[in-house]
């Protein structure tokens, strides 16, 4: 008899990865998918803040990460221009510190610690049809480089597969909160750029970022409004250079560094969510929830989802809870988790606005203010709640704070 199991996870990176480990870890039989064969590159924001570290303390893998050459980084730099909020990121769990692991390692590992903790791994395996039988979904056909066509059936398929979910497209998952692409971002590595920190700059009409990572390579982003996309094509180093020059010490820093890598970018990042689950089938990571890339929360919002999601199917799968009250309270923590990012996200990456008055106003009320400048960096960490630095009692403190430091002795 052909085995069944109880999820079939398709797509093995930073969201379908992890699901599957953490699923086999509570002894559910799971095959994950993946077109690729690893270790192989992706596009991605790369760095993982702190609650996603400490996911991955967690699952017992920074020790592994630590020793693939990835330097952490406690330290964020955030200039917006007249104003600068530099300082300390919060702890989450005791985790400090933050890490910019090339997908080439990250992903490779969490499918090594998938494998090792019994899940079956095809990799190399490109899913062609999703199955459905009497309105439920109840497999995947595929094949192998072969092109033997195989079918797996499941209990439950997950898909994990990015923002344009094979797996999404074929149960029409609902979309709602979309907004269109707003930036667009290229990325490259370098070496002789010396950086020990998160540095990232908001200019007008771009943004720009580096992070140390792995082998002693940088990691430079510049994020432009999607309307320059085409525009760029013609010359992306020249302008990547020039958007750098808005900062004159970081640029002189690129001046005596060497590109190692091309440029990789993408003129499609849209905004949105999607109904994680219906009959047979659920999305995770990308498929589920995808946002621009400017605030890189994609990496630490996959880990996350991924330990609610496997929470949620062990539930469903040992007879806790029904299917629809699993799921239904998934997708209700999923966004209220992910929302008052989502809202601060696209703001921020709407690069062809100015940066909004009453947000320049708090900026400069941090001014000297290292516990608030602390606090700001960890909400865009995402370490504290949006609503919680942006709430009314908050910024008022901060306020009166600098308006204390500003009066006469």
């Amino acid at each position: 008899m052909a085995k069944r199991y109880d999820a079939i996870v398709v797509g093995a990176r930073c969201a379908g990865a992890p699901t599957a480990m953490l699923l086999a870890r509570r002894k559910h039989r799971v095959l994950l998918v993946d077109k690729a064969t690893f270790p192989s590159d992706t596009l991605s924001t790369h760095v993982i803040h702190p609650p996603g570290v400490a996911a991955l303390e967690r699952w017992g893998l920074t020790q592994a990460l630590q020793k693939s050459g990835c330097p952490p980084f406690r330290e964020y730099v955030l200039d917006f221009g007249p104003f600068t909020v530099a300082g300390p990121v919060r702890p989450v769990d005791g985790v400090g510190y933050a890490i910019c692991p090339r997908r080439t390692v990250l992903d490779q590992l969490l499918v090594r610690a998938a494998r090792k903790a019994g899940v079956e791994v095809r990799e190399g395996f490109i899913v062609d049809d999703v199955l459905v039988e009497g309105g439920a979904v109840v497999g995947v056909r595929g094949h192998q480089k072969d092109g033997k066509s195989h079918e797996h059936r499941g209990r439950v398929v997950v898909g994990a597969d990015g923002q344009h979910s094979l797996v999404a497209r074929a149960v029409r998952a609902e979309r709602y909160n979309e907004q269109p692409t707003l930036s667009v971002a290229h990325y490259a590595y370098w070496r002789g750029l010396p950086v020990d920190r998160f540095e990232g700059y908001l200019r007008p009409r771009r943004a720009f970022a580096v992070a140390p990572t792995n082998d002693g390579l940088t990691m430079g982003v510049v994020n432009w409004p999607r309307a320059d996309f085409e525009a760029l094509q013609d010359d992306v180093e020249g302008h990547f250079m020039r958007a750098v020059e808005g900062a004159p010490a970081l640029h002189a820093r690129f001046r005596h560094a060497k590109r190692e890598t091309r440029f990789l970018g993408a003129p499609d990042l849209p905004n949105f969510f999607r109904k994680p689950y219906g009959p047979g089938w659920v999305l995770v990571g990308d498929a589920g929830h995808h946002k621009d890339p400017i605030t890189a929360q994609g990496i630490s919002d996959a880990f996350r989802d991924a330990e609610a999601m496997a929470a949620a199917l062990h539930e469903v799968f040992t007879a806790r809870r029904s299917f629809d009250e699993a799921l239904g309270r998934y997708q209700h923590a999923r966004d209220e988790a992910a929302l008052p990012m989502f809202a601060l996200t696209c703001q921020l990456a709407n690069l062809a606005e100015p940066v909004p008055a009453d947000l320049v106003q708090l900026l400069e009320a941090m001014q000297g203010n290292r516990e608030a400048m602390s606090d700001f960096i960890s909400m865009l960490a995402g370490v504290i709640p949006a609503p919680q630095f942006f709430a009314e009692k908050n910024v008022a403190r901060i306020q009166a704070q600098a308006a204390a430091r500003k009066a006469p002795a």
